[in-house]
């Protein structure tokens, strides 16, 4: 199937010769004359690609790539009518991958987005680990259930990801707090059980019960 690629920017010029750029090298493309729209069709539209516009209406595109961060797996591209290295820190900070300043070469543009999608390619086949429908991706540090990415903290998706890599084992709540926290938490193994029990309530009713008690010991995935 062609790469998906979605447009947004409110310059009704820049959108039609971008698309019509895109469209001719096969790809499947939707556009957005503003940020909002640009949110809503990337819900519906699932792309591959954003290429966002940082200066739009209703919503920029920094806030549309905040909005996005940790929802969607989308490589993003930036456009911005300034050379103004504040826009771009903070627009790779929000989770976008390239940026270009307006004007800019189409030929350029093109080059980018294969150059990303190849990249995106590339980390889809890195290590993955999957117990039921739980899958966890270390080297892009997201973790699915059913499909769904999970918004989780550092520490929940460490967590998630080493008892997904070993199902089966148990871990003592002692030898989590060593492996993970990596010194003596002032909690103590009381936060081990408040992790779980938030990766269990982000996992959903359906999936909670994939992550074990052994009741006076720990915790496991499985076996």
């Amino acid at each position: 199937m062609p790469e998906k690629i979605l447009i947004a920017d409110d310059e009704a010029g820049i959108v039609s010769a971008v698309s019509y750029a895109l469209k001719r090298e096969g790809y499947t493309v939707e556009t957005a004359c503003n940020g909002r729209e640009a949110l809503t069709l990337a819900a519906q539209f699932k792309p591959d690609i954003l290429i966002l516009d940082i200066m739009m209406p209703e919503l920029s595109g920094l806030e549309v790539c905040k909005a996005m961060e940790g929802n969607s797996s989308a490589g993003i591209i930036l456009l911005t009518a300034k050379d103004d290295i504040v826009d771009k820190v903070l627009g790779l900070a929000f989770g976008a991958d390239d940026y270009l300043t307006k004007p800019f070469d189409m030929r350029e543009l093109m080059a980018r987005v294969k150059a990303l999608i190849r990249r995106l390619g590339k980390e889809a086949t890195a290590v993955q680990y999957q117990y039921d429908a739980i899958c966890v991706i270390p080297s892009r540090r997201e973790a699915r259930v059913d499909g769904r990415i999970l918004s989780l903290t550092p520490k929940e998706f460490d967590l998630l990801a080493l008892l997904v890599a070993h199902p089966g084992r148990v871990y003592e709540r002692e030898m989590l707090l060593d492996m993970l926290w990596e010194m003596t938490y002032e909690g103590g193994t009381r936060t081990v059980d408040i992790h779980v029990q938030r990766l269990r309530k982000k996992l959903g009713t359906a999936y909670e019960h994939l992550i074990q008690t052994v009741y006076g010991v720990g915790y496991k995935i499985g076996g």
